[in-house]
């Protein structure tokens, strides 16, 4: 490392860096309270979901359907495209008590999940 010229060193040192942050983000997520959310034939499921308040929580997206879903809650800047059978997962920031809506924009009027902090 200490013979190459100095902007290839320069540029290594900031790719291990933002590797070294994104492997820390992800292993941070794995340890948050993790929730799974099921979007198949248009439904969201569960259709309710309790979880704790004052503290970020992590949702687990699988879209076990037939076609494509976009999972959002504008109002906290979350939107997650999913093809049919792929898997993701969203954070959420900690949620003071009270009611949240999250939906499927492809299915507006049937996938829609309510997420309730207490």
């Amino acid at each position: 490392l200490l013979n190459m010229p100095a902007a290839l060193f320069h540029h290594v040192l900031l790719a291990a860096v933002w590797l070294g942050l994104a492997w820390a983000a992800e292993i941070h997520a794995q340890e948050l309270p993790t929730f799974e959310v099921i979007a198949k034939e248009g439904r969201l499921f569960p259709e309710r979901l309790e979880v704790p308040a004052g503290q970020r929580i992590k949702l687990v997206i699988k879209n076990m359907g037939k076609g494509p879903i976009e999972f959002e809650n504008l109002d906290m800047r979350v939107e997650k495209v999913l093809a049919p059978g792929a898997t993701s997962f969203v954070v959420l920031p900690k949620l003071k008590p009270g009611e949240y809506k999250f939906v499927d924009e492809f299915h507006m009027d049937t996938g829609k999940l309510q997420v309730v902090a207490r």
